[in-house]
């Protein structure tokens, strides 16, 4: 008879959510899942990205943002632009955004304080950050997509190093 696995426990649901989710979002997204890959925590941990805005619903990532993340071995090629949800907040734990923008608009979607509670800023979670916003690269050169997604891949390591000792436990 074979054996049923023991039940991995609940699961953890986080999504970064940008204006256009074509340039840090995705960006997020892709160093998450390498960082939930490594540690081994799948079965634990979802990630997901989205836009505020819907100008950019079903495009791919900004070609800028594509050629940095590559240039760190990360794979963004099947990533299409979607916009969030206000009813995706009953399903998430964590709604992170770049930028004080983004941060108001979620917060006016979320409509109670419970789910407005579930939106923090990437910053927050990376105390050698020294800013509070990360910023967009949209209209700037590819020089600048990599400094970010070196920003977002610091701020998401610590963002994971503050999740790690939960998903190892089980997350409540």
């Amino acid at each position: 008879m074979a054996r049923v696995p023991a039940d991995p426990g609940p699961v953890f649901r986080i999504c970064f959510v940008c204006t256009g989710n074509i340039c840090r979002s995705p960006m997020a997204e892709a160093v998450f899942r390498r960082l939930i890959a490594a540690g081994g925590y799948e079965s634990r941990l979802e990630v997901s990205s989205a836009a505020t805005g819907d100008w950019h619903v079903g495009e791919r990532a900004d070609a800028r943002t594509i050629a940095a993340l590559a240039s760190r071995g990360y794979d963004a090629a099947r990533h299409r632009a979607r916009q969030f949800d206000a009813a995706w907040f009953a399903s998430l734990d964590l709604v992170v955004v770049f930028d004080r923008g983004q941060e108001r608009t979620l917060r006016e979607w979320a409509g109670d304080e419970s789910a407005g509670a579930k939106v923090q800023m990437l910053l927050s979670f990376d105390e050698s950050s020294g800013g509070a916003e990360v910023p967009d690269p949209y209209y700037s050169d590819p020089a600048l997509f990599d400094s970010v997604l070196s920003t977002i891949e610091r701020a998401s390591i610590a963002l994971f190093r503050q999740l790690e000792p939960v998903l190892r436990q089980g997350v409540s």
